[in-house]
């Protein structure tokens, strides 16, 4: 009997604290994880914040919009990364295009959105090759040194860099917000202890919440 008065108690105090936690007051555990381990950065004083995304994942591309605000909100207090994921087995060509553009200097805000509308709006999938080297070509990329780089050795390393981050941050849904190597945030987590938003854009405004605090907390960390 004092055994389940034990587990009863305990379970009362779980469901307590998940009805205290919100986006405006997130909870380790609940609207945000910290990692076993801190992973490295490179931004200095500033706050590194990378996402984990797939061009395929029709929830990135309905968070672009609301995370795109965000980064030009954040302004020079962070440093802004994105990792295309990885899917074990399989050859994503809407990846390899990713890091192809970004090894060609031509990865910027107005071609990151052509690929999510291509992908999303047109329902061109991309998930072939020469699909991919169509598209690029039609934005005026150098078709043949595209496939060069394409093909080449740089972007293999960058495919199975993603992979390792992944594993390193515990990714395992996209998107995924990474704050400063330590914490890590997705619009599905910032809902978690109010299970308050109804729609896609409550979860966003949400995670937006969750992510300044966090951006918060790792820049007073650095002091």
């Amino acid at each position: 009997m004092r055994f389940m008065k034990f587990v009863v108690g305990v379970l009362m105090l779980s469901v307590a604290a998940l009805s205290q936690a919100s986006p405006a007051d997130p909870k380790n555990g609940v609207e945000y994880k910290t990692l076993p381990a801190a992973q490295p950065t490179d931004s200095g004083k500033k706050v590194e914040v990378i996402e984990f995304f797939d061009y395929a994942c029709p929830h990135c591309f309905a968070f672009d919009p609301s995370l795109s605000a965000w980064i030009k909100k954040q302004g020079d207090a962070i440093v802004f990364k994105r990792v295309h994921i990885s899917r074990s087995g399989t050859d994503l060509p809407q990846q390899k295009m990713f890091y192809t553009l970004s090894a060609m200097g031509l990865l910027n805000d107005a071609m990151h959105t052509k690929i999510f509308t291509e992908m999303h709006v047109n329902r061109n999938r991309m998930n072939r090759d020469e699909s991919a080297f169509d598209f690029v070509a039609k934005q005026g990329v150098d078709r043949q040194k595209f496939i060069e780089i394409y093909r080449g050795l740089g972007v293999s390393g960058s495919v199975r860099r993603s992979g390792s981050m992944m594993d390193a941050y515990g990714v395992d849904s996209w998107p995924m917000i990474a704050i400063d190597g330590k914490y890590v945030t997705s619009p599905t987590m910032a809902n978690e202890g109010s299970k308050s938003a109804t729609t896609e854009a409550e979860l966003h405004t949400q995670a937006v919440q969750v992510m300044d605090i966090l951006v918060a907390k790792a820049k007073a960390e650095k002091k």
